[in-house]
């Protein structure tokens, strides 16, 4: 039987394969084509990746705008792998926050914006390349975590008169804070 698990090396050489291979079949030329991965293709590339990954386009757009090349740019290797990374992140992201919201909904706005704290305290704790810090952001989207911080958005809220906040409303606001630390390769 086949490993059902993999570390994080293996998975990391695997994605890292992957990506390589992809690059060079969009890179390669044909008989109308000159060798090279042109913008045009890269950023249908990222709108698919998001839309495979369940992401909606209003929702995608701003991330595809913010890692987007001009049609007739030539992407390199690097800017390639990380938004294409970035995209596969994101979508998971994006699947993760619509899962959170379901869990609270139908909710108040002080849980929601409470939960929203949380996923951004997870974002903030990744702000380096060190896989550690993973970890350290998804102990901070635990059960346990997820449930005081929403125990004491409703104690300091006792009394206020609150809200009920969408799912349209809770993902545009969760995508946003997750498109905000998106680093740009130069």
């Amino acid at each position: 039987m086949l490993r059902s698990r993999m570390n994080h090396r293996q998975v990391q050489s695997a994605f890292n394969n992957n990506v390589a291979v992809a690059f060079s079949l969009l890179s390669r030329g044909g008989r109308k084509r000159k060798p090279g991965l042109k913008g045009r293709m890269y950023t249908e590339l990222l709108r698919r990746v998001c839309r495979d990954g369940g992401v909606a386009e209003p929702v995608s757009a701003p991330l595809i705008k913010k890692l987007h090349c001009q049609d007739h740019e030539a992407v390199p290797f690097d800017l390639f792998r990380h938004a294409v990374l970035t995209c596969f992140v994101f979508a998971d992201f994006m699947r993760k926050s619509r899962s959170l919201f379901e869990a609270v909904s139908p909710s108040d706005g002080i849980l929601c914006r409470a939960v929203l704290g949380s996923l951004r305290d997870a974002l903030e704790t990744t702000g380096c390349s060190d896989p550690a810090r993973y970890l350290e952001a998804s102990a901070k989207l635990t059960p346990g975590r997820l449930a005081q911080a929403m125990d004491r958005a409703q104690t300091l809220a006792s009394g206020t008169p609150s809200t009920l906040m969408g799912q349209e409303e809770f993902i545009e606001e969760a995508s946003a804070l997750f498109i905000s630390r998106v680093k740009l390769v130069s």
